[in-house]
């Protein structure tokens, strides 16, 4: 069996293994994590003076940085009395702010927060696509069950705390008499409702309601209420929300499919080369084929001629030898000495006949005179200008976003767009972005040998953000430049920030790059 063709069984092995262990998409951890932060206790008490009495209490989610959605039920008792107030209790940090409703439908069973003492949390994406049933779900929020066997009292409720989470499937999209809502297999309880029914990838599908009840006990089944009533409610409240219709899809087949096109594209080279290599071997082959049959010819010539001088001076000292007998001295000895001329000439000329160890510096010769003065250099490396650059849907795990292009301009010095100065980062440029208001750190990478622009998103928590930002300042935001010292403070932010960072992006987007002619 040829290297070859052992090359392209291991990678042929290589993907079906790779795609054998690969099981159905699982929900990321990571994800989940991101839409938690989005999650808050909605708590309501009664105030009586100094006095303050336990309501009840649901769960919401955050729309916008100030605005949280929760079930018209939840809040319905503080729109009745005025004694009562709203609490918004985060998931994570030290603080709690206070509520106001603004918007209130209980048509559909939902209501609109604002969040007052200036709090601001991250806000959640809405899946405004078709929900598959038997879908992957999880439902987030505060149930009442797991507070009550904790034995947490009011002082507890209102602290920060991380939501419960429960798994489950679409069991099919059912419409009440009044409201679209989802139902699902997501076990819920008393205190869940107002929390969102998110898919793998953390996007809102659905606001849960109400579940059925089965022997006095919490629900067997959960309803949401659907994305659509969700998207048609804030519409009409005049909130401008995040929505995505790009279907969730893992990091793991994301993962795998860029393996999977790595060892393609390794395939694809190995092949050329081996079609090259191949192709010198049959010209190597070709040119020793004609260059033996030279020597060969040149050597039998050589010999011939040799031995055509030899019978000539055998015929001179014959000739020679006959002279003497008639006693012609002087042609005699004339005679002799051509033949002596003649036997040496016969002997250079059999001598001096090729070798065949010529054969391989003859060839060795000719190959190195037939290549190319320069290797062609690679087309695809991007040089400093303008670029358009489009998102190549299949190899972007696309969870918030919705840029489809976005303009580049280039310089190989690592300069971005004329005002950002990307550092080393292997065979790429990257810069890490960390905004103050925004729970989100974005990695920018360019690779110029692939003309390949890249996004990585991670939606961490307060204590890696506040970690994150602690870094920044203390590198600092510089602009384009060439000094060394600045360009290693770059490499080195991204490194430490890096290093702060899940192992998993929540999303990745991968632009390819081509250049704008002017």
């Amino acid at each position: 069996m040829s290297l070859s063709m052992i090359k392209k069984l291991a990678l042929l092995l290589s993907v079906l293994t790779a795609t054998l262990l690969t099981g159905p998409a699982q929900a990321d951890p990571a994800d989940i994590s991101a839409a938690s932060r989005s999650v808050v206790r909605v708590v309501l008490a009664a105030k009586d003076g100094d006095k303050v009495a336990f309501v009840g209490h649901g769960s919401g989610f955050a729309v916008a940085p100030d605005k949280i959605v929760t079930n018209a039920h939840v809040v319905e008792i503080a729109r009745q009395e005025s004694s009562v107030v709203i609490g918004i209790i985060p998931s994570q940090g030290g603080t709690s702010y206070g509520g106001k409703i603004i918007a209130y439908s209980p048509g559909n069973d939902l209501a609109l927060i604002q969040v007052l003492d200036g709090g601001r949390l991250p806000p959640m994406t809405v899946f405004g696509g078709p929900v598959g049933d038997g879908a992957d779900v999880v439902a987030i929020g505060y149930p009442g069950s797991v507070d009550r066997a904790q034995g947490l009292d009011l002082d507890d409720l209102i602290n920060p705390m991380s939501p419960v989470k429960t798994t489950g499937t679409v069991s099919g999209g059912r419409t009440t008499k009044q409201f679209d809502t989802i139902l699902h297999t997501a076990p819920i309880a008393s205190g869940n409702s107002g929390g969102p029914l998110i898919d793998n990838c953390g996007r809102v599908l659905g606001a849960n309601s109400f579940g059925s009840i089965s022997n006095g006990n919490d629900a067997e089944f959960g309803f949401a209420v659907s994305a659509r009533e969700i998207l048609n409610f804030l519409r009409k409240a005049g909130v401008k929300v995040a929505t995505t219709a790009t279907p969730c899809r893992s990091a793991a087949e994301i993962s795998l499919e860029e393996q999977q096109r790595e060892i393609a594209a390794r395939a694809q080279v190995d092949a050329a080369r081996d079609a090259e290599a191949e192709k010198r071997e049959r010209a190597e082959a070709k040119l020793r084929t004609t260059i033996s049959q030279d020597i060969i010819a040149a050597r039998e010539n050589r010999m011939a001629i040799a031995a055509l001088i030899l019978v000539l001076s055998l015929l001179a000292a014959g000739g020679a030898g006959v002279l003497m007998v008639q006693g012609k001295r002087n042609p005699a000895i004339g005679a002799a000495g051509g033949a002596g001329i003649l036997l040496l000439a016969a002997i250079f000329t059999f001598l001096s006949r090729p070798d065949f160890s010529e054969i391989d510096d003859r060839v060795a010769a000719s190959l190195k005179e037939n290549e190319p003065k320069s290797l062609p250099q690679p087309t695809s490396i991007a040089t400093s200008g303008k670029y358009q650059c489009t998102i190549n849907p299949q190899r972007s795990r696309i969870t918030v976003s919705q840029q489809n292009e976005m303009p580049l301009e280039w310089a190989d010095s690592g300069c971005v767009n004329g005002r950002t100065q990307y550092g080393r980062d292997g065979a790429k440029w990257s810069r890490i972005f960390v905004p103050n208001q925004e729970q989100t750190i974005t990695i920018s990478s360019f690779q110029p040998d692939r003309s390949e622009f890249t996004e990585e998103r991670y939606l961490v928590g307060l204590d890696t953000m506040t970690k994150a930002r602690a870094i920044r300042a203390k590198y600092g935001n510089r602009a384009c430049t060439t000094d060394d010292k600045a360009l290693a403070d770059i490499e080195d932010m991204v490194k430490a920030i890096r290093a702060e960072l899940p192992g998993q992006a929540n999303e990745r987007l991968v632009y390819e790059c081509k250049p704008v002619k002017n």
